[in-house]
């Protein structure tokens, strides 16, 4: 599967996305497809530092974490939970919210055109462009698998 966070591949994410039907059930998980994109929209919005969190792993925690889920194909397991579900969507429809991801992902792209420009992420610790291309690729391929668009 190509990486779909990347630039060049965003055309095929959109149309994954737009597969998406409001009463989706997920392969697994309790998240509709609504808030599984809004999900999305928050990660990405962490990643260019609209929105903010404190960092507090220990760097060499931070460095394994980073060399497992940045540095090998490993994949992240269905079922993981990290946080409560959203008590309510942001966007009137799933559409918009779709709609709403591409654009956040432009902003992503765009924040990141200064070339040294890096980002701490919630516990791998300080993350460059790419870095970051790859982890949004690998957590949008799991919510993908998530809803059963792709395998």
């Amino acid at each position: 599967m190509k990486q779909l966070a990347y630039p060049a591949n965003r055309e095929t994410l959109h149309h994954l996305l737009l597969k998406l039907q409001p009463d989706a059930i997920p392969v697994w998980g309790k998240m509709t497809a609504q808030q599984m994109v809004e999900h999305m929209i928050e990660q990405v919005r962490y990643s260019y530092e609209k929105l903010t969190f404190v960092f507090n792993f220990p760097e060499d925690e931070a460095n394994q974490a980073k060399k497992k889920w940045i540095y090998t194909d490993a994949q992240i397991p269905p079922n993981l939970i990290l946080g409560p579900l959203p008590t309510a969507n942001e966007y009137p429809d799933l559409h918009a919210a779709i709609k709403q991801l591409m654009l956040e992902l432009e902003d992503f792209d765009r924040y990141f055109e200064q070339a040294d420009t890096v980002v701490n992420h919630g516990a791998y610790g300080p993350m460059d462009y790419n870095e970051w291309l790859i982890w949004h690729g690998k957590h949008l391929a799991h919510h993908l698998r998530q809803f059963g668009l792709i395998n």
